[in-house]
């Protein structure tokens, strides 16, 4: 059995020299990557605390600004386009405010919106963070979890049909708020398959054994937990969870996320291989699955091995958790982390 502690101490999965980082930011410019699933607008209330509610045990906080960001599968998008890829983005909004304020957000990152289709009888998901001094206070989520109608997940079908040719990687981001449905899912797979696309998978608990024959699924420890019924409580749990996973999902990589225990990497008939976690000050982890998912994928596209994918994802992870709030991946950030951890 391998010891955590002992991996934090392990070689890194890969050693990048000048030239290969080179070679892969290049290679990232220009990729197309599709990215399916559930948009949403992340609001921000920003503030301070100083006192507590005479009407409740809770704090007020004084806010002093407000901010709206990219949620959700446009937060990957965001990410795959601060990377130097292009994103195309599928999803559903609603006919109200909120779906013109992310169709918005995304004009305003130069996002194509020809991928978002609207349904009058749901919502546009948003998400209300309210932050104080750095900390998060409380969050407040305005939802619904039904499934897309039949009409709606044709639309999607058909308009990745239509450029399907022009992508070089699909992501499904799937938060469970009923963009991502089951005969969706095997229906886009089956049409990147006889396409020879590289396909990755975000998943949450429905629908977590629906994604048979990708290319990589990203669970992270609590949906893997919970999905198969088991705790992962040291690496040979770990080791246990991810094989089973592989088996049973027939995916070519299992890329399972441990928190502050980095990651763990499952490829058929290689030894598993475990990535120490790359964060140095953690603020906030919002968001850091969606761009593990983002950078893996839009370096795979690049020509990168799984290793290189997953070490780079892994670097990652851990800058964008170094700050508050959802943000995207910075490139040139990324690589100079890269060398610095290198010492060079």
């Amino acid at each position: 059995m391998i010891d955590f502690c002992t991996l934090q101490k392990a070689a890194p999965l890969v050693s990048f020299n000048d030239q290969r980082l080179k070679q892969l930011s290049s290679a990232f410019e220009g990729k197309r990557i599709a990215i399916i699933g559930d948009v949403m607008v992340d609001r921000y209330y920003w503030g301070r605390v100083t006192r507590i509610s005479p009407e409740a045990p809770v704090p007020i906080v004084e806010v002093e600004s407000e901010s709206a960001r990219l949620g959700g599968a446009a937060n990957v998008a965001n990410n795959i386009a601060s990377l130097g890829g292009i994103p195309v983005l599928i999803g559903v909004v609603g006919k109200d405010p909120a779906g013109d304020e992310l169709r918005s957000l995304l004009g305003a990152a130069q996002f194509e919106d020809k991928g978002i289709f609207e349904e009058s009888s749901r919502p546009t998901t948003i998400k209300t963070r309210v932050i104080a001094h750095s900390q998060h206070v409380v969050r407040i989520d305005q939802e619904t979890r039904s499934d897309i109608s039949a009409e709606t997940q044709e639309r999607i079908l058909d308009f990745l049909a239509n450029g399907i040719d022009s992508f070089d990687a699909i992501i499904f981001e799937d938060y469970n708020k009923g963009v991502v449905v089951r005969d969706l899912i095997r229906r886009v797979i089956t049409m990147a398959r006889s396409k020879h696309k590289i396909v990755t998978v975000d998943p949450k608990f429905e629908n977590f054994f629906e994604y048979q024959n990708v290319t990589l699924f990203k669970p992270n420890r609590k949906e893997s937990e919970e999905a198969l019924g088991i705790r992962l409580s040291d690496t040979k749990s770990i080791e246990r969870a991810g094989r089973d996973l592989l088996d049973r999902l027939r995916a070519n990589h299992v890329l399972l996320t441990l928190g502050d225990r980095g990651m763990a990497l499952f490829s058929d008939g290689v030894p598993v291989k475990f990535v120490a976690n790359k964060a140095r000050n953690v603020a906030d982890v919002s968001g850091a699955g969606d761009t593990v998912i983002s950078t893996l994928t839009l370096a795979m596209a690049a020509g990168a091995n799984v290793e290189e994918a997953a070490a780079l994802a892994n670097y990652a992870a851990g800058i964008v958790c170094g700050e508050v709030g959802i943000v995207p991946i910075n490139r040139e950030i990324l690589y100079s982390t890269i060398l610095q951890d290198r010492g060079t």
